[in-house]
């Protein structure tokens, strides 16, 4: 058997069980290829943790797609992908079509899902801001990229926090050299890293202006899901207002249909980043059905392969520099304050209409992060909850 087609079964398995999000991603991951398959080693998966963790584009992911590299290749890296990344696309797919053929936008049980939305990302918010914003400094960034993008809905203006909170970060925010890694040895040469570092950055600056000059419908969905999968940093629920400023404004999905989506995903295991298959599907002109999700989440994916495949041979030396460190910790700190934003509007604008939405919220959040269920079950029953109180 090639060694590609055993990466795409063993990510597929993972795919079709992995519920829970990145964090239990992680874990499933070292179960499979660090305990069982022994295909690297502790030493070799937490650096690759922490690279992926570096970059932007969804992490669980990523690490997936460098045991994949390391295992076959390039083939094998997108092996990984699909293996990992089909189950939960189709199912979203899958309930895209659902929710147009039975036209049932105010179905109680759908409003369920834009409640627990809240649930979901508030719990993200709260874990990120202890980890990436703890310290007052921090968390000040955090709070000024909140208030900045409430005040200016654009992509161009979270693209412009990111980059100040860089900024920011790498003059205030020193940061003392990581210890020297594992070495990391890839079947990727110097010449192809660079080559597909060119094509993500050249990709990334062409695409807008090839926009503005085509009329072309599929060319601006490429463009905004390749945007929004190049500046994700700090985890899946990361994408949800980036995603959000491409594709509600000029009116290609609801933002009604946005959050239930959100709230589907939730129900799925593998990937949040999948959700862009729902998006693609869902749309309200053509490329949409089967051909615009795979058009989107291809586009949504994109960057962070070409840019893992850029990284990975660079990335022991490229992590011990203090400059990069430092950098890092104010772009995390803006994380925190977009997706704080985004848990305001549109996630609890959207959802919370009463005190029964509120309540269905507190009860989802306690079940989430107190009684430590599965996020499909609390799904589930965020949904049972939704049709009781829109009766």
């Amino acid at each position: 058997m090639p060694a590609w087609l055993e990466v795409l079964g063993v990510a597929g398995r993972l795919g079709l069980t992995s519920f829970g999000g990145p964090i239990a991603h992680l874990g499933y991951f070292h179960d499979e290829y660090v305990v069982r398959r022994r295909w690297v080693d502790e030493a070799r998966y937490a650096d690759l943790v922490a690279l992926c963790q570096f970059l932007p584009g969804p992490a669980s992911s990523q690490v997936g797609m460098s045991i994949g590299i390391i295992r076959a290749g390039l083939p094998g890296g997108v092996a990984a992908w699909l293996g990992f990344t089909l189950p939960s696309a189709v199912a979203l797919v899958l309930f895209a079509y659902g929710l147009r053929a039975t036209g049932v936008s105010d179905a109680g049980w759908l409003h369920g899902l834009k409640v627990v939305a809240v649930a979901v990302v508030t719990q993200a918010v709260w874990g990120m801001a202890r980890t990436l914003a703890p310290d007052r400094e921090r968390a000040s960034i955090a709070i000024l990229t909140a208030i900045t993008v409430l005040a200016s809905r654009t992509a161009m203006t979270q693209v412009l926090v990111i980059l100040v909170a860089g900024l920011v970060g790498w003059r205030l925010l020193p940061a003392s050299p990581a210890p020297a890694p594992a070495e990391t040895r890839v079947a990727i040469g110097r010449r192809l890293a660079i080559g597909s570092l060119i094509v993500f950055f050249v990709l990334l600056v062409g695409l807008p202006i090839a926009r503005q000059l085509s009329s072309s419908h599929a060319l601006a969905i490429f463009d905004s899901f390749y945007r929004a999968g190049s500046l994700v940093f700090g985890g899946g629920h990361v994408v949800l207002p980036l995603l959000q400023a491409e594709v509600v404004p000029p009116g290609w999905v609801t933002n009604e249909e946005f959050i239930a989506g959100y709230g589907a995903a939730q129900a799925v295991p593998g990937p949040l980043f999948t959700f862009a298959a729902y998006l693609g599907a869902v749309m309200h002109e053509p490329p949409n059905g089967w051909a615009g999700a795979a058009w989107a989440l291809i586009a949504v994916f994109l960057p962070s392969l070409l840019i893992l495949v850029g990284v990975l041979p660079f990335w022991d030396a490229l992590r011990t520099t203090a400059g990069v460190q430092a950098a890092l910790r104010g772009i995390n700190a803006a994380v925190v304050g977009l997706l704080l934003a985004a848990l305001y509007d549109p996630v609890w604008t959207s959802a919370v209409k009463g005190h029964g939405d509120f309540a269905l919220a507190l009860v989802a959040l306690g079940l989430l992060m107190f009684w430590k269920m599965p996020p499909w079950l609390v799904v589930v029953i965020a949904a049972l909850g939704g049709a009781i109180i829109g009766r």
